[in-house]
């Protein structure tokens, strides 16, 4: 058990919100002005994490504040003041509410942990969620056009394998996946190659709340914008307006680039998936 004084918390409270806050201060001024980012905004809109909890500072599962009148966690869900006067996650508290859940993140994340991972999508998932659609989904311009992003689709073997971008798939790219997905599945088919399973690994986190110790939560977060901005560089959009390259995956120079970059975000995701692992197993007793 870490046990921090009130001047190592504070610390690391300040260091946490200061490295938070390079994204979180953007996305609230952004809706303040009632204006969005179609790359960026998707990490707060669609994962259900709020920017205050992003900065919300936790010590994790294992560790303790000494000093209960000196820090605001004890009045935190969760956290419980021991007889030393320390204050730490009441594990039993939040297997009673989370257990089910915590269970269900270990597997998924012990399955996908055990596969060998597979590099060979070449992002073409994003270009299943345009074809043949009337419109795209963000408001950026289709960097072949309408014909030569539907041509794109239609000359590559989709292999997507992560229900949660398949399931976006426009109706007509739906049957020219190789594999058919479902939610029950999940488990069976997330592999560690995956852009998307590395970006999820931030929702995974988020989900394990106060288990998870600030400083890992931001390291799940990093990992999931360098995922998102190859999603979109390797995307069918243009977003070079919005200072990103072009990861041009309809050629073998792209293919190339795509699967080096998606090779180190696998290497730089695994240690990450497997803290996350031993705090679970932490956590249940496995």
């Amino acid at each position: 058990m870490r046990t921090y004084s009130p001047a190592e918390a504070a610390a690391a409270e300040a260091a946490h919100v200061a490295r938070a806050e390079r994204w979180t201060v953007p996305h609230l001024e952004r809706r303040t002005r009632g204006t969005s980012h179609p790359v960026w905004d998707l990490l707060f809109d669609y994962y259900p994490v709020r920017a205050s909890h992003l900065t919300r500072w936790h010590p994790g599962l294992g560790a303790a504040l000494a000093d209960a009148s000196a820090t605001r966690h004890k009045d935190l869900p969760f956290y419980t003041v021991g007889a030393d006067g320390a204050v730490a996650l009441d594990t039993e508290a939040f297997l009673a509410k989370r257990g089910r859940d915590m269970e269900r993140i270990a597997g998924l994340l012990e399955a996908t942990a055990s596969r060998q991972p597979h590099f060979d999508c070449f992002g073409m998932h994003e270009w299943a969620m345009v074809y043949r659609a009337d419109a795209p989904r963000h408001d950026l311009p289709l960097r072949l056009g309408r014909e030569g992003t539907d041509a794109v689709v239609e000359k590559h073997q989709l292999r997507c394998s992560h229900f949660d971008a398949y399931r976006f798939f426009t109706p007509a790219a739906v049957p020219l996946n190789l594999t058919v997905l479902d939610r029950e599945t999940q488990a069976e088919h997330d592999q560690p190659g995956c852009v998307h399973v590395a970006m999820d690994l931030y929702k995974w986190a988020a989900k394990m709340g106060p288990v998870v110790p600030g400083e890992l939560l931001l390291d799940t977060f990093e990992l999931a914008t360098r995922a998102r901005t190859l999603d979109m560089e390797a995307s069918p959009y243009d977003c070079t307006s919005l200072g990103f390259g072009v990861v041009a995956v309809e050629t073998p120079e792209g293919k190339a680039e795509y699967v080096a970059r998606q090779r180190a975000l696998a290497a730089d995701a695994a240690p990450i998936r497997g803290q996350l692992i031993a705090l679970l197993a932490e956590l249940l007793g496995h």
